[in-house]
């Protein structure tokens, strides 16, 4: 079945109208993944025996809805607004077209958010506030740094990479120690490897629309050629925040859990890398989807390390 005329779309149509599309311009699939990432920051600050016992329970919840749907949501419905995609864009199949005023419905969620962070620690609030100039940046004219290569792809590893784990963390009110410096920044890196294997299936749309994007001007076999370096970038500062948090030569089970995810990536993107130049767009976009896996298994080993 299309996603058009998928069950869950034809009940938020039935429920919301038209209106539903200012919440499929939101890219609620993607919200698990952001809450995935985020999350992990503050289960990091905690540790999961004082995050199960529900301490900062509250500030975690707000924090995290914060920052998944008011700001991230926000900022993929007004790139959608500038955007007008037709073809399939991450975590939104058959986009519809963006409904009148999206920019503002976009613009207004951030604003919104970013007043009723103040509620939360200063530093998650300064967080906020960074990632909500960025976004602006990136997708709205005259800027429109999403155009820029080499901006596009910055921008996104600091907000998505370092700064949403950073903010998951800053939302506890816990002081972020040295190893988990390494850690977000790890993250950074690592998401500097999966942003160009965003666009690979895009390749053709963003050149009509004359984007010239991180991807389109390195080039598909460059662009994995990148993705391995920065993800190899990334498990190097893991295994920085391992010597900082004090590992040992006993602590066989959290360097294994750091093997096995740094070989999950490695069995992706390096066949992917010798057969690129004949992979179709579909074929793209589900490697893709399976980077999105790697990174689960990532999150999963740093978890094990670091979460104590």
């Amino acid at each position: 079945m299309s996603p058009a005329g998928h069950p869950a779309r034809a009940l938020g149509y039935k429920l919301l109208g038209p209106r539903f599309d200012y919440l499929l311009h939101l890219r609620p699939a993607e919200w698990p993944i952001m809450a995935g990432h985020t999350l992990l920051g503050a289960l990091l600050a905690l540790g999961l025996a004082r995050a199960a016992s529900g301490e900062r329970l509250g500030a975690v919840l707000l924090g995290l809805v914060l920052w998944v749907v008011a700001l991230n949501g926000g900022t993929l419905a007004i790139n959608s607004a500038f955007d007008r995609d037709e073809g399939d864009v991450a975590y939104l199949r058959r986009p519809p077209t963006p409904p009148p005023g999206l920019f503002a419905f976009g613009l207004g969620l951030m604003v919104a958010g970013l007043l009723v962070s103040l509620l939360l620690p200063r530093m998650y609030t300064w967080l906020y506030l960074t990632c909500l100039v960025m976004s602006a940046l990136y997708s709205v004219p005259p800027a429109r740094l999403k155009a820029v290569a080499g901006a596009d792809w910055t921008i996104n590893l600091l907000g998505f990479g370092t700064l949403t784990p950073l903010a998951g963390w800053a939302s506890t009110g816990e002081v972020l120690t040295a190893w988990g410096w390494f850690v977000v920044w790890g993250f950074g890196a690592l998401f500097a490897g999966l942003y160009p294997l965003t666009q690979l299936y895009q390749f053709d749309e963003d050149e009509r629309r004359g984007d010239r994007t991180f991807a389109l001007r390195l080039g598909k076999r460059r662009s994995l050629a990148v993705s391995i370096g920065c993800v190899t970038v990334a498990f190097g500062l893991f295994l920085a925040a391992a010597r900082a948090a004090g590992w040992t030569a006993g602590d066989v089970a959290k360097w294994a859990a750091l093997a096995v995810a740094f070989v999950v990536w490695m069995a992706l993107l390096v066949p992917w890398h010798r057969a690129v130049e004949s992979w179709s767009p579909a074929r793209h976009q589900r490697g893709m989807y399976l980077a999105l896996g790697a990174w689960a298994a990532t999150d999963l080993a740093v978890l094990f390390g670091w979460a104590r």
